[in-house]
C-alpha cells in the first residue's frame, strides 16, 4: 500500500536525520516572510535577508507597508528576484491590512481551503508559498511539496518528472493522516534528503537512507549490469 510505503520512507529519513524542527523562525509573521523570500534561493540567503529586516525593525505588516520599496529591496538583496519579492511582501501585507486590519491571526481563523483560496488570490503568492504559510505559520494540516519532492519521488517511481503540484500534494494528503507535526517533519526530511543525498546532478545513491525504495537507482544499476 502507498500509505505504508510513504511511512516506511518517512521512518527511514527520520532515523537518518532526526527531528528537523522546520520552519526556523521566531514568529509566525517571520515564517510568512521567509516563505515568500525562499522561492528559488537557498535558506542561507533568506536568513541574511530576514536578519537585515530584523535589524531595521521591519518584521511587521505596517512596517513593510510603509517602508520605501528601494530600501526594502536593498535589505532583501541576498535573495534573488528581490525586486519581485519586495512587491510580493507588500502585496501580502496590503491584503492583510485591507481585509483583516493587519492581523494575520484573523486570516488564520479561516478553514484551510478558504485560507488557501485567499492566499492564492494575492499577486505573487503561488501554491508552495501559500501552503507553507498554512502549514508552518497557521499550523493547519496541508502538505507542502517543492522541487525536492518532485525530484525524490519521481526517482522513487511515484510520479513522472512533469507531474503537477496538485497531483503530488494529493498523493500525500490522501495517504497520510492530516497531522500538522507529521506534515511538518515529512517536508523537512524531504528537504534534508534532497540536499544531502538526492542531489540534482550527482546523487549519492549508495549512501541514501531510502535507496531500497528507489526505482531510479534500480534502473541505473540494471543499465550498468547490462552494459558493463
Amino acid at each position: 500500500m502507498v500509505k505504508n510505503t510513504l511511512m516506511e520512507i518517512y521512518d527511514k529519513m527520520s532515523a537518518a536525520f532526526g527531528p528537523r524542527h522546520w520552519w526556523p523562525a521566531e514568529s509566525d509573521f517571520e515564517v510568512i516572510v521567509g516563505a515568500i523570500l525562499t522561492q528559488s534561493v537557498s535558506w542561507k540567503n533568506v536568513e541574511k535577508a530576514i536578519s537585515n529586516l530584523k535589524a531595521a525593525n521591519l518584521l511587521s505588516v505596517d512596517a513593510l507597508l510603509t517602508v520605501d520599496k528601494d530600501k526594502l529591496t536593498g535589505l532583501i538583496k541576498p535573495t534573488i528576484y528581490y525586486n519581485q519579492k519586495a512587491l510580493k511582501l507588500k502585496n501580502f501585507c496590503n491584503y492583510i491590512k485591507h481585509n483583516y486590519n493587519g492581523d494575520i491571526y484573523k486570516l488564520f481563523e479561516n478553514d484551510i481551503w478558504q485560507m488557501r483560496k485567499e492566499l492564492l488570490s494575492i499577486n505573487g503568492i503561488g501554491p508552495e508559498t501559500a501552503d507553507s504559510i498554512i502549514l508552518y505559520a497557521a499550523k493547519k494540516p496541508i502538505f507542502v511539496v517543492d522541487a525536492y519532492t518532485r525530484r525524490i519521488f519521481s526517482r522513487l517511481g511515484f510520479f513522472p518528472n512533469n507531474v503537477t503540484y496538485q497531483v503530488m500534494q494529493d498523493l500525500f494528503m490522501k495517504n497520510l493522516p492530516p497531522n500538522v507535526e507529521l506534515y511538518n517533519e515529512y517536508h523537512g526530511l524531504i528537504v534534508e534528503l534532497g540536499k544531502a543525498y538526492c542531489k540534482k546532478n550527482k546523487p549519492l545513491c549508495t549512501k541514501c537512507p531510502i535507496n531500497t525504495h528507489c526505482l531510479w537507482m534500480t534502473n541505473k544499476n540494471d543499465q550498468v549490469n547490462v552494459t558493463g
